[in-house]
């Protein structure tokens, strides 16, 4: 039985109630906060592995749930996206080398409600087309949250987002998008980080979902690996991305997902 309130769409977008913006805040403090911890630990040497298993216990440790333990199979806390691996990527033997550019994803459930956040991290040092990868696809997350508002579309998020990205002689990917949340993992809409602005259901107060664009130093395309998650650049080209939940307001949205120590964007040795 749903015991979700608040009222549907009629493109079947959840519309939550105020109070319920308490209940995704707390998740997505969380998330971001277990993101921020994790952040000393990405350096040369260590593996995906070892990261997840901390991830783990940072869940366990807040009386949590991994909300992807379990998900269609899935066996770890986060996925690990190294260099040119899009999204998905299982955590395991991998070892970082200086230089390897990473996303790290992770789901926690707060008494049922989801928060949902991934950021880029660097192993040592970083190349400048790396740097450079990882700034625009911030500042394109950045320019789709500033997009999300009553009365805007979410074509015009996506606009946005594949904008600014393609200014700067990269691609939005095409084959993953977010999604909407809150008291389930993912809902409708699918949120897509490109588009024609004006397209779309209209955005309204009360909408919960994630905002997560993929940009890719080369082309566009992706393929899925023989394990069935691991989502790679069919060009082998550098892939980041950056990912908040958030909920429409009366005039805006909010950012459950704030990293708490400021390091939602990476920082980079003088």
């Amino acid at each position: 039985m749903d015991t979700n309130k608040g009222r549907m769409t009629k493109d079947g977008i959840r519309i939550y109630e105020p109070a319920d913006f308490d209940g995704m805040a707390k998740a997505g403090a969380l998330a971001a906060m277990i993101l921020d911890e994790i952040a000393g630990h990405v350096t040369p040497g260590q593996t995906t592995g070892e990261l997840d298993r901390l991830i783990t216990q940072m869940v366990a440790d807040a009386g949590a749930i991994s909300a992807t333990i379990g998900y269609k199979g899935y066996q770890h806390a986060s996925c690990i996206s190294v260099n040119h691996v899009v999204c998905h990527g299982i955590p395991g033997d991998k070892v970082l080398k200086d230089g390897d550019i990473l996303n790290i994803d992770v789901t926690v459930i707060v008494d049922g409600w989801y928060g949902d956040t991934s950021r880029m991290y660097v192993a040592g040092s970083v190349s400048r087309k790396a740097e450079r990868l990882i700034d625009v696809t911030h500042a394109a997350l950045m320019k789709g949250i500033a997009a999300a508002k009553p009365g805007n579309t979410f074509g015009d998020i996506g606009h946005a987002i594949q904008a600014y990205a393609e200014s700067h002689r990269m691609s939005v990917v095409r084959d993953f998008c977010g999604h909407g949340l809150g008291r389930v993992f993912h809902a409708p809409p699918n949120v897509l980080h490109y588009g024609r602005a004006g397209t779309g259901a209209v955005l309204e107060e009360g909408m919960f979902f994630t905002i997560e664009p993929m940009i890719n130093l080369g082309r566009p395309e992706t393929k899925v690996l023989a394990d069935d998650w691991t989502a790679v650049t069919r060009d082998k080209s550098l892939s980041a991305q950056f990912e908040h939940s958030v909920g429409i307001t009366a005039d805006g949205c909010e950012i459950f997902t704030t990293s708490p120590k400021g390091l939602f964007h990476p920082t980079y040795p003088a």
